[in-house]
């Protein structure tokens, strides 16, 4: 006889008490403790670490609007905020939310006895779950995934993924979104293998660099290119913006990197957006009648938004 219908039988006490009921404990906000780090307990003590993605970026430069996307299991969450920081808490919000109104589709408590898998050999770790955890413990932004690049023929596709960790990005390849992401994440994880588990060190020192540019810096850079681009009226037919934009990051030690948009704008111009790893993070919108075009475009934004803020008062 089918079972679960309107007169079955409560389950057992213990039964009530091992599942969802020590579920719902553990994804009730705790006071001082933010949604991603409440989220982020939840997914190490059930096995599927939270990854966070950056989808968009909108709005204009003073009024911001940031879009990531937030995975756990099969459960994915979106939030949206005038910040980065703020997104990534609305999406983990919107997660436990959603853990917490779905007890049935909640993961169940791993059973007690099953091998921790912080004690697993190292090949069978998830590099996803370890960088997060890293940057949780150091007191760093969590890392963050953008899928950068699809190609290849429908029965060999590639994924490249961008990861993001402060001012740092690595980039991984792979057959599939989740191993591009495993991979990126995993050059992270090799440059700190060689350091001591020390609370205290200092991720500029642990990637053998500084923290990315910042405007005062600009301000002060008396490189060869950015004092060009100061003179510059940025209106010279057939400029290669791209270029010049690739050469003033190298010269100021920021990355550039861009970002396809899929949907075609309401003009049907292909789009894109250009991010530079400054501090803050820039980021500027571009569109043209190719994809190539609408790099062009956004690099000529980004330099003027450059050429700006790096006028000296």
């Amino acid at each position: 006889m089918p079972q679960g219908g309107p007169h079955a039988a409560a389950p057992p006490p213990a039964q009530q008490d091992s599942g969802t009921f020590r579920l719902g404990k553990m994804i009730t906000a705790k006071p001082g403790k933010t949604p991603i780090q409440v989220l982020h307990e939840y997914g190490m003590k059930t096995n599927n670490v939270p990854v966070y993605e950056f989808e968009r970026a909108d709005g204009h430069a003073n009024t911001p609007s940031f879009t990531f996307r937030v995975t756990i299991g099969d459960i994915i969450c979106t939030g949206e905020g005038s910040s980065k920081k703020m997104a990534k808490h609305k999406a983990a919000e919107a997660a436990i939310g959603h853990l917490k109104a779905n007890a049935s589709l909640c993961f169940a408590v791993p059973d007690p006895t099953a091998p921790d898998p912080s004690k697993q050999p190292k090949n069978q770790a998830n590099p996803i779950g370890s960088l997060q955890e890293l940057a949780i413990q150091h007191g760093w932004r969590l890392p963050e995934y953008t899928l950068s690049q699809e190609g290849g023929p429908a029965h060999k596709k590639e994924f490249t993924t961008i990861c993001r960790l402060e001012s740092f990005i690595e980039t991984g390849k792979g057959a599939s979104k989740k191993q591009a992401k495993r991979n990126a994440a995993e050059k992270f994880l090799a440059k700190f293998r060689e350091f001591s588990p020390d609370n205290n060190v200092s991720l500029a020192n642990a990637l053998g660099s500084t923290i990315g540019c910042t405007w005062n810096s600009l301000r002060n850079s008396n490189g060869e290119k950015i004092t060009l681009l100061r003179r510059s009226l940025l209106s010279i037919p057939n400029t290669d913006y791209v270029q010049m934009l690739g050469e003033i990051g190298k010269e100021q030690g920021f990355e550039v990197t861009y970002l396809d948009i899929e949907e075609l704008s309401v003009n049907g111009q292909y789009q894109c957006l250009a991010e530079l790893s400054t501090s803050p993070v820039t980021v500027c919108h571009g569109s043209g009648i190719s994809c190539g075009s609408a790099h062009s475009d956004a690099a000529h934004n980004a330099l003027q938004y450059l050429k700006i803020m790096a006028e000296r008062k």
